[in-house]
């Protein structure tokens, strides 16, 4: 049965959810200037401004119109995640400040950083991420590969600590990539399904992630996901952000002859041919650039 939208409105920030949902709590944050209501994982942000200071709140709870799961499961999964980013705490990450229960769901503080989804697919959806002159993608792809090279590297080291805590990335593509324009700098958001290593594909085909980045494991049930998991998702990103995404050829890639072969084995659809780990492959780029 589809019900209609029901429209809430918090200061001065107008947003529809499934149904009805209390978000008095937000109040002693401060004021609310900005929000985040197109996600499918049953969470919905805000940014919020209090004396000068603002930050990004993550929550779980209510039912936003593209989340057709239940609001117990998102909230499971986001007080599961704090533990994540509390592990995982690197420079090149979003800092988590804070986080708590309200009457009716789960709530994560972050620091508020000014950089701008790679895939803000709420914005510029379809053939507009490529092509609008506005769009955060659009413009990243205008950089210099030098700068595009730097943006890189930040994503390769961040996940060869990840590897070096004993963790694998999942659901890591170019909507967990911000990237800040006016200073050149990137972080990482949204690594809330991150797992120990190694671990397993337990939900087959469906197994979290967006499907222009995911290895062949990454759609078979009981398959590994492991370090060499994510090499592929690293060579994959490399071919995001320097070529033609899911198309490998050589045509669309920028940068030089050897960084293309360095990610192309990495994307290899047969395991053992990719690099071992993130810190092999990252090695090898690095030798090349």
């Amino acid at each position: 049965m589809n019900q209609l939208p029901v429209r809430h409105i918090i200061d001065n920030v107008s947003f529809d959810l499934q149904e009805q949902h209390d978000f008095t709590w937000l109040q002693s944050l401060g004021t609310v200037f900005c929000v985040f209501d197109q996600q499918d994982s049953g969470n919905i942000s805000f940014g919020i401004e209090n004396n000068g200071i603002k930050h990004f709140v993550k929550y779980a709870g209510c039912r936003p119109l593209a989340f057709s799961g239940e609001p117990i499961d998102a909230i499971s999964r986001l007080s599961t995640a704090i533990s994540l980013y509390k592990t995982l705490k690197h420079p090149y990450l979003i800092n988590l400040i804070n986080h708590f229960e309200s009457n009716n769901g789960y709530a994560a503080i972050f620091e508020w950083f000014k950089g701008e989804c790679l895939h803000s697919h709420w914005l510029f959806a379809g053939k507009a991420k490529q092509t609008h002159p506005q769009s955060p993608f659009y413009k990243f792809k205008q950089l210099s590969v030098e700068k595009r090279l730097q943006a890189l590297n930040t994503i390769y080291e961040f996940h060869k600590f990840v590897e070096s805590q004993g963790y694998v990335a999942v659901d890591f593509y170019d909507g967990s990539i911000l990237y800040d324009f006016s200073t050149d700098v990137t972080k990482i958001c949204d690594i809330d399904f991150y797992r120990p290593a190694p671990s397993v594909n337990d939900m087959g085909e469906n197994f979290w992630g967006a499907r222009r980045f995911k290895s062949p494991e990454e759609f078979i049930l009981g398959a590994p996901i492991d370090a060499k998991t994510n090499v592929f998702t690293m060579g994959a990103i490399a071919f995001g952000l320097l070529g033609g995404e899911m198309d490998h050829s050589f045509s669309k890639w920028e940068a030089n002859k050897s960084l293309y072969e360095v990610a192309l084995r990495a994307v290899s659809k047969e395991r053992e041919r990719r690099y071992i780990t993130v810190s092999e492959f990252k090695k090898a780029w690095d030798s090349k650039k």
